[in-house]
């Protein structure tokens, strides 16, 4: 994604920035999302978007490349938090062609993985249409966005 951060803050009491993720929130474990917390959004902000995203997944197709774990829009702006194994707001449609999130995997052997859990702050009310994959929402949203920042966490199946 071509965006700058802003002062916005990303958090998650199930693991702390570049930390492992628990496996309680892959694909070997329970696979559901981890609870998520953020800050200082700009005040004009109307409403919110999640996104997890693997960047070292080995996928790479014209215009996309790695692995989207997580597509979650239309969360109204008083929100400022998640909880674990949500199934509020509006739920995108991920790589393995599902709606909702669906857990770090990375292939046997592949070594580390680094998934950005991203949240955009947008001056849009929260009405976009349902189903939307991650670049979709992205076209939908990028002249909307107006604040954001990650928490990244790391997986392995080594």
């Amino acid at each position: 994604m071509g965006f700058a951060l802003s002062s916005m803050q990303l958090a998650s009491s199930a693991f702390t920035n570049q930390g492992n993720i628990p496996k309680k929130y892959t694909g070997e474990g329970t696979d559901i999302s981890p609870q998520l917390t953020w800050t200082d959004a700009p005040e004009t902000t109307k409403s919110f978007a999640l996104i997890c995203h693997d960047p070292d997944a080995p996928l790479v197709s014209p215009g996309h490349y790695g692995y989207v774990h997580w597509v979650l829009y239309n969360i109204p702006h008083n929100v400022i938090s998640l909880p674990e194994g949500t199934d509020m707001y509006t739920s995108g449609i991920n790589d393995f062609g599902n709606e909702g999130y669906g857990g770090p995997m990375p292939p046997n052997g592949h070594g580390i993985h680094h998934y950005f859990f991203w949240v955009l702050a947008l001056d849009i009310k929260p009405s976009l249409p349902e189903k939307l994959n991650l670049w979709d929402l992205l076209a939908k949203v990028e002249p909307n966005v107006i604040g954001m920042n990650r928490l990244i966490g790391t997986y392995s199946r080594d």
